[in-house]
């Protein structure tokens, strides 16, 4: 096994934890920041200033420097809050610019099986924000995976009775697909919420 300098190793260490990189890909960004040191620099300040300045929003629980964060604290429509998993789901709705509402994040899904419950998400927040009567409609955008399912099904059973409505991300074939390829649950998800042209 070949053996690193103590720092060099700490690095690659430090790399390692973070999602999808593994052995190689550690080496890889490591060597690549010793070849130009300026990168390192960049790179450790801003892990600083993020480290001081970045938080989640006391209203969204999105990743804000400034609380409430713009979304919350701007003239978005108040009237439709669309729920997420996590911070990363917020940004990718807002990129499409299909969204003009406020948003919150769950920060995860529920998942009996990784003891995940509804405790330890922010579901109490979201029907605290609820129940003043301002909000209209609740999207359901979590995942399409067993546990995003899950979590809308049981978010859908708690917020229907405050009579506010309910609707859930449309799901079906992405675009420039081949029908042939696409798997069955997909197919038949995407042919039962078919809309008229």
């Amino acid at each position: 096994m070949l053996q690193f300098s103590r720092s060099f190793g700490k690095l690659l260490l430090e790399l390692k934890k973070l999602p999808g990189v593994g052995e190689k890909t550690a080496l890889r960004l490591a060597f690549h920041l010793l070849k130009s040191p300026q990168n390192i620099n960049a790179l450790a300040e801003s892990l600083l200033e993020v480290n001081a300045r970045v938080r989640f929003c006391s209203t969204c629980f999105g990743i804000t420097e400034d609380d409430p964060c713009g979304i919350c604290s701007g003239s978005r429509d108040g009237s439709a809050i669309c729920v997420v998993e996590e911070p990363q789901d917020l940004l990718a709705i807002e990129r499409s610019q299909a969204f003009r509402g406020r948003y919150h994040v769950l920060h995860g899904v529920l998942s009996p099986l990784s003891g995940i419950t509804p405790a330890q998400l922010r579901i109490t927040e979201l029907l605290r924000r609820l129940d003043d009567g301002t909000v209209k409609e609740v999207v359901l955008a979590t995942n399409f995976s067993v546990e995003g399912e899950a979590t809308a099904l049981y978010l859908t059973r708690l917020i229907k009775p405050m009579g506010i409505r309910v609707t859930r991300l449309a799901h079906g074939i992405p675009m420039g697909s081949d029908l042939e390829y696409v798997d069955t649950a997909t197919v038949q998800r995407a042919v039962e919420g078919r809309s008229e042209l």
